[in-house]
């Protein structure tokens, strides 16, 4: 009997083992999407130099480009005035709306375009990064983090001035698709990727390199300097034949959800012309269970057959459409 009960204890510690196993993402997180900062023992001090980009009388030095709770405006006339917590936050707690996702509402690869996305959409996602219904697979990607810890201590009455503003913002063309075997070399930096100096080239391999048009004016937090994201060849047919209902099953026409040209449809948000960086991390996200909200399961029951490569081919031809 002692023999029977260790055989029985030894079984069942293989049967935890293959459950947790079997539980194990079996991918991690690309690093293209969930960039990370490298550790700097010592950031560099930005200067007090004084800064200008074109089309903009505005004039503001590197370190005033960086203040979290009051981030440049270079094009005041471009959009509506902003709310007190989309143009200064709430100190010391609340970061300024608008440093991360900018004036006029566009984002950067690193976070999310609130641009055109319903009031009652944004007020949702608040309500699940508050309630950890959304959360981001990497724990170390600073801009998620941020969200929870920080944005989530706004009132709702600032929630719900943030996502009006938002709302009303017309979306764009921000965002060039390009299909390429060769791309730039690019390391991590500002939480995005950015081109290698001196310049070189690679194979893009299975991968979507988002990176500014213009590093300079980008760090300087120009919201009329977009980005370029290079795509692997074939991927728009084979993105356009997923998102048409052709992925064998994989998943619905999108167009049933997000309502002709992928623009969007009452409280679904719109997903044309949207970094592929940031579609890929949903799309991730949503599968990993990362994002759990009501919403987000919906979305769970599509992606859940998805490879990589999949939603780089989805990610490659949503961001191709007109917004």
């Amino acid at each position: 009997m002692p023999h029977l009960r260790l055989l029985l204890f030894v079984f069942f510690l293989l049967v935890v083992a293959f459950v947790a196993l079997a539980d194990t993402p079996s991918q991690t997180t690309p690093y293209w999407a969930f960039c990370i900062n490298p550790v700097t023992p010592t950031p560099a001090k930005p200067d007090d130099n004084p800064r200008r980009v074109p089309n903009s009388s505005a004039v503001f030095t590197t370190a005033q480009t960086q203040d979290l709770f009051n981030p440049p405006d270079w094009h005041p006339p471009d959009h509506p005035p902003m709310p007190e917590i989309v143009v200064h936050g709430r100190k010391p707690d609340v970061y300024a709306c608008g440093y991360c996702h900018l004036p006029n509402g566009m984002g950067r690869p690193e976070n999310s375009s609130l641009a055109g996305l319903s009031a009652d959409y944004i007020i949702h996602q608040m309500t699940d990064f508050r309630s950890g219904a959304r959360k981001s697979s990497e724990p170390r990607h600073l801009p998620v983090a941020n969200m929870i810890s920080r944005e989530t201590k706004a009132t709702n009455q600032e929630i719900a001035a943030a996502a009006e503003y938002f709302s009303k913002l017309e979306r764009k063309i921000w965002i060039r698709i390009v299909e390429t075997s060769t791309v730039p070399k690019t390391h991590v930096a500002g939480w995005m990727l950015v081109a290698d100096t001196p310049a070189a080239t690679e194979p893009i391999g299975q991968r979507i390199i988002e990176m500014p048009e213009d590093l300079e004016r980008t760090e300087l937090r120009d919201d009329a300097s977009g980005f370029v994201a290079y795509v692997p060849e074939g991927s728009l047919k084979r993105g356009k034949w997923l998102v048409t209902g052709g992925g064998d099953g994989k998943m619905s026409p999108c167009a049933k959800c997000h309502g002709p040209g992928l623009r969007g449809s009452g409280n679904v948000p719109p997903i044309a012309g949207r970094s592929p960086s940031y579609i890929v991390r949903q799309l991730f996200d949503m599968k990993s269970g990362a994002r759990s909200g009501a919403l987000s399961l919906q979305m769970r029951r599509q992606v859940v057959k998805l490879s990589i490569d999949d939603m780089i081919a989805i990610a490659a031809f949503v961001s191709s459409l007109k917004p």
